[in-house]
């Protein structure tokens, strides 16, 4: 019977401290819950309406139909600011604010400082780590603000671990904040993930295995074929084959079947343009999460996942192509094999998910032609060369435009006053000549936003998106439809809704079913996970608590 006793409360103790492993006590002895684990997925480029255009293809087992039934989805959020791309993106979603505070303006921006063009995550004073290239010479430091992840780590004292993974550089650093435990995105160069000095000296032991494994060759030897049967992508998609898709793997490879196995140990680039790149991610997540030990270190963890690949599928082909809807066929089933790892893992329950995007896509130019739909291109290149030819013409220098970076002209200012050249004569010629352009819709000077007839939105998500020093000196304003690009493919980066109306959905951890319609925002993701995890919101966020979320 003593035996027994033991025995008997040895597993309620067992359970206790079980239990109580996420919770902290206040000084008046009351708990505090917690996830044991935060899981944040961003997938680079996702229009919301995906979410429901594909939903009757979505498998109930999968992540993406599970997360719409049992979770909370935030059905008009968009984001704030422009250009809308994919650092800002990243960063605004996890700082809760948005580029005019955390500096994050573009991929990359004209730097009127230091007089030279500056990658995003760009980082001189750092090394790669796994590797010899320049590759891994990123960090944080140029994201002026705090993260939720950062100040995850703060309120726990730092107990709390933070592990973020992506294809892109810049989709792993800007969520894992200034400091994280680590973040490894994929260097293409041969086939691995690295990282930089600025988290650690040397890769660990599970990340070295796991790049010695090289998944990439096995998810090459799977190609690229349909995932469902030939008729569901007619009727949900257009032709399997148009002119106006890119050809990211050759020139001979216009359509399904795609052969990715003639990659193998030769050209590990191409994973990213195809729907295995997901699959690439997630076994490094549920790497992360076994070797890392995440979500059982006692406090609240956080691993970030950027889901790149759709960004890579959707440029080249557009988000009305087969390649597009197989993607996303394709990422549910994965998500849901996710998240079943998770519940077998943390636990079921246990752990909270924020699913978003950091941008949509605009359709193809060709496509909407074909359908008789307004639409076409603008080519910045082009355009840049000309205006610069005829202002040496007329000015007697060239180079007075340096950078025509995110819709935005940047001048030459520094020869510009030295020089003591008219100005007011530089910038009346190049709006002049840029609102001659079919695809134009308005040019304006930066300095005159606020005073400029435009629509409400249209000023207050410019304002968001300039910093005076990374910021240009020229608004341009593309008309709904038209793009900066060439004949094939498409991009982002305006204020319309195609671009900015985003998916948000909440699943796990104390989430219960619903939707809403009021509008919300990108920024309002880190204040509610903040209000969940009752902590410090980041230190330059302009966003709110999404309130029927933590209810």
């Amino acid at each position: 019977f003593m035996k027994r006793f033991i025995v008997v409360i040895l597993l309620v103790l067992g359970w206790n401290t079980a239990s109580s492993q996420n919770k902290s006590t206040s000084a008046n002895g009351s708990k505090t819950e917690r996830p044991k684990l935060v899981v944040g997925i961003v997938v680079d480029q996702m229009r919301w309406d995906f979410l429901y255009r594909f939903y009757n293809l979505y498998s109930p087992k999968g992540g993406i139909r599970r997360m719409l039934d049992n979770g909370y989805s935030c059905e008009n959020t968009f984001t704030p600011y422009a250009p809308t791309i994919t650092a800002p993106g990243h960063a605004t979603a996890y700082t809760g604010s948005v580029p005019a505070i955390h500096g994050i303006t573009g991929n990359a921006w004209w730097d009127s400082q230091l007089n030279r063009s500056v990658y995003c995550v760009e980082d001189n004073t750092v090394k790669t780590v796994g590797n010899t290239s320049t590759a891994g010479e990123m960090s944080p430091r140029n994201m002026l603000t705090t993260t939720i992840t950062d100040e995850l780590r703060m309120s726990s004292n730092f107990k709390s671990k933070v592990v973020a993974v992506a294809i892109k550089d810049r989709g792993a650093i800007l969520p894992a904040g200034h400091s994280a435990n680590a973040a490894y995105w994929y260097d293409a160069s041969k086939g691995n993930f690295i990282t930089s000095t600025y988290y650690m000296n040397d890769l660990p032991e599970w990340v070295k295995n796991f790049n010695d494994r090289k998944v990439v060759d096995s998810l090459y030897e799977l190609n690229w074929n349909l995932a469902l049967k030939t008729k569901t992508y007619n009727e949900y998609a257009t032709d399997d084959v148009k002119p106006y898709e890119g050809k990211p793997f050759g020139q001979d490879a216009t359509g399904f079947p795609y052969n990715l196995a003639k990659f193998i140990g030769k050209d590990y680039s191409k994973i990213s343009s195809t729907p295995h790149g997901n699959s690439l991610i997630f076994e490094m997540a549920k790497a992360a999460l076994q070797n890392e030990q995440l979500g059982k270190s006692g406090a609240t963890d956080f691993l970030a996942v950027s889901l790149s690949s759709p960004d890579y599928v959707g440029h080249s082909f557009g988000p009305n192509s087969w390649e597009t809807l197989d993607t996303y066929i394709r990422l549910d089933e994965s998500l849901g094999k996710f998240f079943d790892h998770l519940d077998a893992t943390v636990g079921k329950g246990q752990y909270i998910s924020f699913f978003t995007a950091d941008h949509g896509v605009a359709h193809v130019p060709g496509f909407l032609k074909e359908n008789k739909l307004p639409g076409g291109t603008f080519d910045d290149v082009l355009v840049m060369r000309e205006m610069n030819t005829i202002l040496k013409q007329k000015f007697g220098r060239e180079g007075l435009i340096v950078s025509m970076y995110n819709y935005q002209v940047h001048l030459n200012n520094r020869i510009i006053d030295s020089l003591k050249l008219d100005r007011y004569g530089i910038t009346t010629l190049i709006t002049n000549y840029l609102q001659k352009q079919e695809s134009v819709a308005r040019v304006f000077e930066i300095q005159n936003l606020s005073v400029t007839t435009i629509n409400s939105k249209q000023r207050e998500m410019l304002a968001n998106g300039y910093y005076p020093s990374r910021g240009g000196d020229i608004q341009i304003i593309l008309k709904p439809g038209y793009i900066d690009g060439g004949p094939t493919g498409t991009t982002h980066g305006l204020w319309n809704p195609y671009d900015s109306h985003i998916p948000l959905v909440w699943y796990g951890w104390n989430i219960k079913p619903g939707k809403l319609h009021r509008e919300t925002y990108m920024t309002d993701i880190a204040p509610t996970l903040a209000a969940m995890l009752q902590i410090q919101m980041p230190n330059g966020t302009v966003g709110t608590v999404i309130q029927e979320v933590v209810k």
